[in-house]
């Protein structure tokens, strides 16, 4: 599992994720993605086009995430998920606690939308 981190127009930090989150790549992945989400304020898009599986150990790694970040302010959004995580997403009601976005400026406006200036 690649981690991929770059800021984008508005503060918007972009989190590119490519290959399988699994539970070894989770367990990998979630200290360095727990401290680059969790301690921010600013809004997180995840972009999850190049993911292709999601165990999960992946999905409650965004749900703790998601919530760390509310709790000081900033808003989580999972962009572009294959449709295989999508899919998994969805039934597994992640889809229902995190905003889901088809495309990157799409998730850019939901993840500021509702924060404070």
């Amino acid at each position: 599992m690649q981690l991929e981190i770059s800021t984008l127009e508005h503060g918007v930090v972009c989190v590119k994720l490519n290959g399988r989150l699994d539970i070894d790549s989770t367990l990998k992945l979630e200290d360095p993605f727990a401290f680059q989400i969790a301690t921010q304020k600013q809004p997180v898009v995840v972009d999850l086009s190049r993911v292709e599986f999601i165990a999960s150990l992946g999905m409650r790694l965004f749900v703790k995430n998601a919530k760390a970040l509310g709790a000081r302010g900033g808003k989580l959004v999972l962009c572009q998920p294959t449709p295989q995580v999508r899919e998994a997403l969805t039934v597994s009601g992640i889809a229902a606690i995190i905003p889901l976005a088809d495309d990157l400026a799409q998730a850019c406006q939901l993840a500021v939308s509702g924060m404070a200036p």
